[in-house]
């Protein structure tokens, strides 16, 4: 048992610094934050093995590690809801972990990857854009106040964040489509057990 905590502590630092590493492979960097990268890959990766918990609290670690590489907020709350709940709510993929268990012991992993993998990921995609959504309605408030008072702040965070958070969450299902069924191979689910699932 102890054995298998440590494992899972090394699996979640690992998957932190590897999201960390992935966030400076960027296709775009937006002008206000957030970038479109492979960064949610492994806390999906991870969330699908090990289970929500140990997906929520790596998404959580690595908004922290994320905000300590590239600092930036209007507003204290902005803060949260940009990097450790944003990111953590990334770990929601979890979710479908028992989806993704059963799919690889009937070895049916490449098919899984789109019928299990890739709803996981929009679920977790989805939960993180609500969080940035929140918080861009909060940096629009306070960053433009009534600058322009015919845009709606909501729909303004709509706008910004899907044009992130929509490419990641496509680049990241495609990386997955090559990453999940190699890693299956070299270490299937199945000799790993899931935490909070």
């Amino acid at each position: 048992m102890r054995n298998e905590r440590t494992r899972i502590l090394v699996e979640i630092a690992l998957t932190v610094a590897l999201s960390a590493v992935l966030s400076y492979t960027r296709l775009l960097q937006m002008p206000y934050g957030g970038t479109i990268s492979l960064a949610m890959l492994p806390i999906f990766v991870l969330a699908l093995r090990r289970g929500v918990v140990a997906g929520v609290i790596a998404g959580a670690l690595f908004g922290v590690v994320d905000y300590f590489l590239e600092p930036y907020f209007v507003h204290w709350i902005q803060f949260l809801l940009d990097y450790p709940v944003a990111h953590a709510l990334a770990g929601l993929a979890g979710l479908f972990s028992p989806a993704w268990h059963k799919a690889v012991a009937e070895r049916r992993t490449a098919r899984a990857v789109w019928t299990v993998a890739m709803p996981a990921m929009i679920v977790g995609s989805a939960a993180r854009f609500a969080s940035h959504w929140l918080s861009g309605v909060v940096f629009f408030k306070a960053s433009l106040g009534q600058e322009y008072p015919g845009v709606s702040y909501a729909i303004g965070s709509v706008i910004y964040n899907a044009t992130y958070v929509l490419p990641s969450l496509v680049a990241c299902v495609i990386a997955a489509a090559i990453v999940l069924p190699a890693l299956e191979r070299a270490m299937p689910s199945t000799t790993v057990a899931m935490v909070g699932a």
